[in-house]
């Protein structure tokens, strides 16, 4: 015991010295991100929705972490400082595969930091000017979604109802039941992506049924669908518009050369429930040429 009390106190000695030794840190905050419109583009990036929930963030080109927004962070430095901000998703709506969205442009700030000040910045990012995009936002007269005619028991119908302000002014909706229990539905947007590069497919949901996404590859050899990632149901009292970042980039390399791409939506009526209900908007793929 005696032994132990020993060894306990220079522990506590020795930690004692090293905070007496730190030097204080100077703190920055840093508030969720902003998505404003890149003028380059002339608005073909469509509703500005944004989901950039992470933020990779860099001191004098320094890496001083990846954090969840908001966030309070403590500095080892003071003066002048170049902050950089790289917005953050996390891929394929995986916690742990947070990445940089590459579509998107670096916040930089000169800040001045002083030992237990604390400095907050608002994150500004806009789509990269070489950005390119393909969009249903079911705003339009041609929409590019079709229900599948032999297999899909309910089709979507257009509204604007209970919109939430960033949706624009319509959406589709899907309500399933009994009779009713089976959505299956294709883009027609029959776009082209070369191997290798960047490939996104953005949407916004709102949904108490689970709906499974796929990639569609159009050749010469046929049509192969790429079941993908699944966009998890919310129960009725929970529900809320959410968005999701999937990425295409390795399903595409995969795929025949000159294929060109759709992209699948199917749901079945979760059991246990009389009626759920399915809205879908922004669909958006983000791609480099």
């Amino acid at each position: 015991m005696l032994l132990k009390n020993v060894v306990f106190a220079l522990f506590v000695l020795l930690v004692s010295g090293c905070v007496k030794n730190n030097q204080d840190p100077s703190w920055l905050i840093i508030n969720q991100w902003t998505l404003n419109a890149n003028p380059n583009l002339s608005g073909s990036e469509g509703e500005l929705t944004q989901n950039f929930s992470e933020a990779w963030v860099y001191i004098n080109d320094e890496c001083v972490g990846v954090f969840e927004l908001p966030v309070k962070i403590p500095i080892l430095k003071t003066g002048s400082v170049n902050v950089k901000v790289y917005p953050g998703i996390k891929d394929n709506g995986i916690s742990g595969t947070k990445r940089i969205y590459p579509f998107c442009n670096v916040f930089q700030q000169t800040i001045d930091l002083a030992a237990n000040q604390t400095v907050s910045i608002n994150p500004v990012t806009s789509y990269v000017s070489s950005t390119n995009f393909i969009i249903e936002d079911f705003e339009g007269a041609n929409v590019m979604l079709e229900n599948d005619p032999n297999t899909s028991m309910a089709n979507y119908f257009i509204s604007n109802q209970n919109l939430q302000p960033f949706n624009g002014n319509a959406y589709a909706k899907v309500n399933l039941n009994a009779m009713d229990s089976i959505w299956i539905a294709y883009t027609t947007f029959g776009s082209y992506h070369s191997k290798g590069k960047e490939v996104y497919l953005e949407i916004d949901y709102y949904t108490t049924n689970r709906i499974v996404t796929g990639l569609i590859a159009i050749s010469a050899s046929g049509i192969k669908k790429n079941t993908n990632i699944q966009l998890n149901k919310s129960t009725p009292e929970t529900v809320k518009w959410k968005k999701i970042y999937i990425s295409l980039k390795e399903l595409i390399g995969a795929s025949d050369a000159n294929a060109y791409f759709d992209h699948s939506f199917e749901a079945f009526k979760e059991s246990g429930m009389a009626n759920t209900e399915i809205r879908i908007d922004n669909i958006k793929v983000v791609y480099f040429q």
